[in-house]
């Protein structure tokens, strides 16, 4: 396997970001579908609230802190970024409160997931700037590992599936080995194929 041109903080990082991006721009436009069954997009937007949560919990009380004390110059911007994630959550509890069940009001929920959306690609432009300078530069391997470590460990596994079936969608084949945890390979290739099931369900096939 060939080594990543970028450290596997920024190449991680990325990935992620680029699965919020999706996955967040997915749940709009699903549920402005009247086809997608309600459990579907209860999957997707359960999936999206709990990661969200998580993502921002563990940049605000590990990665932040992390950062800081090697690059003390980035302290206000990343406080400016924990502003941010505050009003993010806030638009995640208004989206996790919204009904999805089939006769349900998909108007609310679409316009919860529009929230979600357009406040998380607003708030990677502000942070990616900011945030993969530093990864690239000054957070060595060894605390990125550790870091790392301590996500995959308290990540939710709620609709782990998904996250695998995005980043399939955002990351070539080798950079999904790098970022991905140990999984056996037929555990791998069932979450792949749950997650294309749900992705089809969805009304999403690309």
């Amino acid at each position: 396997m060939n080594m990543p041109a970028e450290p596997i903080a920024v190449l991680e990082t990325r990935l992620v970001h680029n699965v919020h991006r999706q996955a967040t721009t997915l749940l709009v436009e699903a549920a402005g579908r009247p086809s997608v069954p309600a459990a579907a997009l209860a999957e997707l937007r359960d999936f999206l609230v709990a990661h969200l949560h998580h993502h921002h919990e563990s940049e605000d009380d590990d990665l932040w802190p992390m950062i800081v004390a090697v690059a003390p110059q980035a302290a206000e911007g990343l406080a400016a970024l924990s502003v941010e994630h505050h009003q993010l959550d806030a638009a995640l509890e208004a989206l996790g409160e919204a009904a999805v069940a089939d006769g349900a009001d998909r108007a609310v929920l679409r316009e919860a997931a529009t929230v979600v959306r357009d406040l998380v690609l607003h708030h990677l432009e502000d942070e990616e700037p900011l945030l993969f300078p530093v990864l690239r530069d000054q957070v060595s391997p060894e605390a990125w590992a550790d870091f790392s470590k301590k996500v995959i460990e308290t990540s939710p596994t709620l609709a782990a599936h998904l996250l695998v079936g995005f980043f399939d969608r955002v990351g070539t084949p080798e950079e999904v080995a790098l970022a991905l945890p140990p999984i056996p390979e037929p555990v791998l290739a069932a979450m792949r194929q749950q997650a294309q099931a749900t992705f089809e369900t969805l009304g999403e096939t690309g």
